[in-house]
């Protein structure tokens, strides 16, 4: 039975192949190009029970539009854009950026951090160790960290992003190396920045959030790329550790700022777009520039947070089985953002262009050789982390050329099928936590509202996902991990 909170979308969706459908131009006049959804047959299904479609539909307004509007198999609605959507626009053809394609939560992404433990070790202190977890790491709405920056400080993570956070002691050199874009992306603008937004993220430094933010012990149960693998230097029975959250406040805040600040330029630059949630503004215009430079700001900090949050649990770990950094092994795979807009270059009709890409809920996936990769994964591809619900699984794949016709991108995730008011009623008497004890996954959370809304039955399933995106050839999957224990907002 499909649980959905919206009727039946009876837009077009034509069938390009098994993994593939399309919107036509022709489905609403003003269409600069068609719509993609990558999807099957019963994903297909779920995606018309959501308003996702029209919103792929009118992403396709956006000036400067190149190719199509795209939505991943995780679909599902958002803020202006569908969660799960990727649009790029061609900045010098007066192509546009919109904070909506970006979203509230800025560079919320996942990093997933490799051990030198075994199931076997870790099983008889799981519980030991995931509370740990949760008195270690501040969580929560509006949740306070013990790591603090003063106001000078934070112009400076803002800038440094991960970077700044390695300087003062929580963590280490190769940590950047492993983390897009070396966990700072150029050109942010901290003055571009709201004093309201400095107001909130001054105090949730190394905080890990709310709703479906985490942090996930996992073990590796299944390998599909061995040689991938191995460069990972991953095995089969290995404990890892899956760490999903974003920029907090001051991301929300940038957000907010911005896409009502935008909603003039649509009369000033004589923009139309069919929803005031797409607010946007000519990429070389000031209005975007300025969106750009702060919401760098806010990936930065993203990035530095993260970063802290890897320095505390690598803390928990230490002292739960009483080892030293290196024969822990806590190494860094990789971290990607999933909400940002970035200018990169792509060949568009045999012709390279510079392109604004907008991935909301959606990971870069870049193919083998791409010179933004680390040396090391040159030779596979940039690591692609999918996390799944807190009772399912997780997966971590990588890109591929042909990811070449979604601007190298891929799904970052499930994608939700109920909203968090519907989860929690359907959840009503029911324990959670208790249910996951059954499946042998230890859970702490701030609330027991936090854990039926994030209930697996919330979700679609992670590995159907999973499954079109390998089959589609936009992103190739290496393993997969089982959650042991995790900790929630």
């Amino acid at each position: 039975m499909i649980k959905m909170d919206a009727k039946v979308w009876q837009g077009q969706l034509e069938k390009i192949d098994d993994y593939r459908w399309r919107i036509p131009k022709s489905y609403k006049q003003g269409m600069r190009v068609p719509g993609i959804i990558y999807a099957d047959e019963k994903m297909a299904q779920h995606i018309r029970f959501d308003k996702a479609p029209e919103q792929v539909a009118n992403v396709a307004f956006l000036p400067g539009i190149v190719k199509y509007s795209l939505g991943m198999p995780d679909i599902h609605w958002g803020y202006g854009f569908s969660i799960g959507g990727v649009a790029a626009t061609d900045v010098e053809a007066g192509g546009v950026v919109s904070p909506g394609g970006v979203g509230f939560d800025i560079n919320c992404g996942v990093r997933l951090i490799k051990t030198n433990l075994s199931q076997k070790a870790i099983s008889p202190k799981m519980k030991e160790l995931v509370y740990g977890l949760f008195n270690h790491i501040p969580a929560g709405v509006g949740s306070k960290g013990d790591i603090r920056v003063s106001e000078a400080e934070e112009r400076q993570l803002l800038v440094e992003g991960a970077g700044w956070v390695v300087k003062k002691g929580y963590g280490k050199s190769e940590d950047l190396e492993y983390t897009e874009e070396r966990g700072a992306i150029k050109g942010a603008n901290p003055d571009a920045v709201s004093d309201r937004a400095y107001e909130r993220g001054k105090k949730q430094s190394g905080t890990l959030g709310s709703g479906n933010h985490f942090v996930e012990v996992q073990v590796i149960d299944q390998i599909y790329d061995q040689d991938a693998a191995n460069i990972f230097g991953l095995e089969l029975g290995q404990i890892t550790v899956m760490i999903h959250s974003g920029s907090r406040g001051l991301g929300y805040q940038v957000c907010d700022d911005y896409s009502k600040g935008m909603i003039k330029c649509l009369q000033k630059y004589k923009i139309n777009v069919p929803d005031r949630q797409l607010a946007c503004a000519p990429v070389q215009s000031k209005e975007a520039q300025d969106y750009l430079g702060a919401m760098r700001c806010a990936a930065n900090y993203a990035w530095a947070n993260r970063q802290c949050l890897m320095f505390l649990t690598r803390q928990v770990f230490e002292k739960v089985f009483n080892m030293g950094p290196k024969d822990m092994g806590m190494d860094l795979i990789y971290d990607v953002a999933h909400n940002i807009a970035k200018i990169e270059k792509h060949v568009i009709d045999g012709k390279e262009k510079t392109l604004c890409v907008h991935r909301k809920g959606a990971t870069r996936a870049f193919p083998p050789g791409h010179p933004e990769l680390p040396a090391k994964y040159k030779k596979i591809g940039q690591p692609v982390i999918i996390p799944g619900d807190m009772g399912r699984y997780s997966y971590l794949l990588v890109g591929t050329e042909k990811a070449k016709e979604t601007f190298y991108s891929t799904c970052h995730g499930a994608g939700r099928l109920m909203s968090r008011t519907a989860a929690i009623k359907a959840c009503a008497g029911r324990s959670i936590s208790d249910e996951l004890q059954k499946k042998g996954i230890v859970v702490k959370s701030t609330g027991r509202s936090t854990l039926a809304e994030e209930a697996p039955e919330a979700y679609k399933n992670v590995t159907e996902v999973v499954n079109i995106v390998h089959e589609a050839g936009i992103s190739k999957r290496v393993c997969r991990m089982r959650p042991l224990g995790v900790i929630k907002g």
